[in-house]
């Protein structure tokens, strides 16, 4: 099975999903799975979390060849005017397992696979001709590669020099129970001294609240928060914010991507 897994800020559903997806197909010689998954509006810490949690699974646990391309560009790495809707460039590159990825480069959509990049290249392609551009212009590119052709490589770039080290001790991500994953991650010394049944509590913007910390999200009682190592993450899993029976994300007063998480104890 072939799969091309899209990640961009577009709403599930949404009418740029579809456009998106009918001109990939136009480029595609094979038969191939397209599939999406939505991250909030100009979210790139979120778009990040979701490359790295997607490309990095496990042989057992992906498609056989998959591709991955993500579009999140809210055109903030210049506050200037912008000529003709020019936008962040696009990367290519092969992760350690072999995933190949097309990345726009923008925020930290790139930051939570830098380390695991063993290639990395500046890609020829315009940057500027569409407000649209993953519909107008990138498919193409997205079709080269699903049809082994590189020609689009440009530059091979150091990945430590051009891709931004990922916050710590912020929301990456909420899923649809309402947990809050975010970007503390196990070895990481913020939360390296924490000990399951340690009383603790969470700030998060103007909201604070008991919370225990778990060897896993369901190690505490209904109606209490837990703040534990979650599903995501792989090897050094990501810490996530869990209320039993309940959403954490309502709790905490429907907090944005990229809020501070802050530990107090």
């Amino acid at each position: 099975m072939k799969l091309i897994h899209v990640v961009a800020d577009y709403a599930a559903g949404d009418l740029a999903f579809t456009e998106l997806f009918s001109a990939i197909a136009y480029h595609l010689e094979d038969n191939f799975i397209l599939h999406d998954t939505p991250v909030p509006s100009f979210d790139t810490v979120a778009t990040g979390f979701c490359v790295s949690q997607i490309g990095l699974q496990s042989e057992e646990l992906r498609a056989k060849e998959t591709i991955l391309f993500a579009n999140c560009a809210p055109r903030k790495d210049r506050r200037e005017e912008r000529k003709n809707n020019d936008g962040e460039g696009i990367l290519y590159g092969v992760l350690q397992n072999d995933v190949p990825v097309l990345i726009v480069n923008s925020g930290y959509s790139l930051s939570f696979i830098r380390d695991e990049l063993k290639e990395l290249w500046s890609v020829n392609v315009p940057t500027e001709g569409s407000q649209f551009r993953s519909r107008d212009i990138f498919p193409k590119i997205v079709g080269m590669l699903a049809n082994k052709d590189l020609s689009f490589c440009q530059d091979r770039l150091d990945p430590q020099e051009v891709i931004p080290a990922p916050p710590v001790g912020v929301i990456a991500y909420k899923d649809s129970f309402g947990n809050l994953k975010t970007t503390y991650r196990e070895g990481q010394n913020e939360v390296a001294h924490l000990e399951p049944g340690q009383e603790i509590r969470l700030k998060i913007k103007d909201t604070t609240h008991a919370a225990k910390v778990a060897s896993g999200s369901f190690n505490v009682k209904e109606g209490e928060i837990a703040f534990s190592p979650g599903s995501s993450g792989h090897g050094k899993r990501f810490w996530e914010v869990f209320k039993r029976g309940g959403s954490a994300y309502e709790t905490f007063h429907q907090p944005e991507g990229e809020t501070e998480v802050e530990i107090i104890l």
